[in-house]
């Protein structure tokens, strides 16, 4: 087998080298320049694979390759569905001083790619290593609804944990205020540590930085019906991992972002309040913005209206002063990018996923467009299906036709409305399918992926860049 070095991996080690390298067809592989013993599964001498213990002995050895809380410092996060993503992502946050979470990947996406909470983890670390990366860098567990879930991550490595309490949120659209108040009379105020009356009386003025607030006992009443036991399991959850982390630092995200209705100002500000009274102490938050973030396009909705709702909650934020607000399914919405950096005075938290993995099908339609044709008659198959849990308003309807299309004119697809929704949605039905072409295809042009996702990366974060 023949070897070229990844020369940004070069890394002293005792007396000699570590290194990357990779083999004819692109994969890569781990080379050092004296035997060590504690290395395994070698495919040529002192040549050996990327293996999950060769990735413990890594991190033991090289600090930097473990991930680390974050906590304010403005960040974005990168999902990365195929494992190879992480060299092309660093390319673009150099020089940014924005802080890379790089192991980022819900359960949702786990289960579909066929990942394990630890593969995500070594797969981002083998990234790191190649990069030449020193800076901290993060890993988030998504989307989190089980302790179980939890734990998985956990014991992974990851640093920060993102709980969704989505199941816990009621609906109270079409509640009438009656309806409201007796589910007010029966939520369970003792576990709330708190008795109705002292809530109420909690809400009946508001701090003077928040004078647009405003909420009778009714608004209030709404908060807790919809809210109160989301906040008891975010709670649950949040003492769960302390007392597994036994004094360690580590970030806490909370999201409500994939819930039917907006999250209101007044309803940040007590989700926020209700927290830190039962003693949670969080560094990110996602709210249900008005509007749509639907996955993979530009955010759809009266800009205006956003910029004014964006500031109140902003206002929230910054009344608290301790963490930041998360743009959760924030790829690609470009035309918001600068108003929520501006306005939470760099205390975001960009959180993307699929972007990454539509940049890579970009490559597949570049370098090999048989293959494409296929992943994108999938999506029209599929797309109807794979939707069901997503926020998009793709029609398959106005999709082009590929027998429309000559192969020189595939790569646009990838700006196509339509056909960038179906393409991010059906990911896991495509990867089934063909994820070892797929691979294959990305290992042969992984200079074109790298350098693709940097500038796709590059538009991503430079309205997050502090002036």
């Amino acid at each position: 087998m023949n070897f070229s070095s990844i020369d940004t991996s070069i890394t002293e080690y005792g007396a000699g080298t570590i290194r990357l390298v990779r083999d004819e067809s692109g994969k890569r592989f781990l080379s050092v320049s004296e035997n060590i013993k504690e290395l395994t599964g070698d495919v040529a001498p002192n040549v050996y694979q990327l293996t999950p213990e060769n990735a413990v002995w890594m991190r033991a050895q090289f600090p930097w390759l473990n991930p680390q809380p974050l906590g304010i410092k403005t960040s974005a996060g990168v999902g990365d569905r195929l494992g190879v993503a992480t060299e092309g992502h660093l390319r673009a946050f150099k020089e940014t001083n924005i802080a890379p979470i790089l192991a980022q990947q819900s359960v949702r996406e786990l289960i579909r790619t066929h990942r394990t909470a630890q593969i995500v983890m070594d797969d981002a670390m083998w990234g790191v290593f190649e990069a030449g990366w020193r800076e901290p860098w993060g890993g988030d567990a998504d989307h989190l609804k089980t302790t179980e879930h939890m734990r998985e991550y956990f014991d992974a490595g990851f640093t920060s944990f993102t709980i969704d309490p989505g199941e816990h949120v009621v609906n109270i659209t079409a509640l009438s205020a009656e309806e409201i108040g007796n589910l007010f009379d029966q939520f369970n105020f003792s576990d709330f540590g708190i008795d109705p009356a002292a809530l109420l009386a909690r809400y009946e003025t508001h701090p003077a930085s928040l004078d647009f607030l405003s909420s009778s006992p009714a608004d209030v009443k709404r908060a807790i019906t919809k809210y109160g036991k989301a906040i008891l399991f975010v709670t649950k959850m949040y003492f769960e991992l302390r007392g597994w982390m036994a004094g360690k630092e580590f970030d806490f995200e909370v999201s409500v972002d994939e819930t039917d209705d907006p999250t209101t100002p007044f309803e940040h500000y007590l989700i926020a309040n209700e927290l830190k009274r039962l003693g949670v102490k969080w560094n990110s938050l996602a709210p249900r913005f008005i509007g749509r973030f639907e996955k993979g396009v530009d955010y759809q909705g009266d800009l205006n209206l956003f910029e004014q709702e964006y500031k109140r909650h902003a206002a929230v934020q910054k009344h608290f002063d301790s963490y930041k607000i998360s743009l959760h399914s924030g790829s690609d919405k470009f035309s918001i990018y600068k108003i929520c950096a501006e306005s939470s005075d760099y205390m975001v938290h960009l959180k993307t996923a699929g972007t990454s993995y539509l940049e890579a099908i970009r490559v597949i339609a570049q370098v090999d467009p048989d293959l494409f044709r296929k992943i994108y008659a999938i999506s029209l198959d599929h797309y109807e299906t794979d939707k069901q849990s997503y926020h998009v308003s793709a029609q398959t309807a106005r999709m082009p036709k590929l027998a429309d299309l000559s192969d020189d004119q595939l790569p646009a697809l990838l700006d196509h409305f339509d056909a960038r929704q179906a393409l991010h949605v059906c990911f896991g039905t495509i990867l089934d399918a063909h994820k070892a072409e797929i691979m294959a295809d990305l290992y042969r042009n992984h200079e074109l992926y790298s350098e693709g996702l940097r500038r796709h990366f590059d538009k991503h974060l430079v309205d997050f860049v502090r002036p």
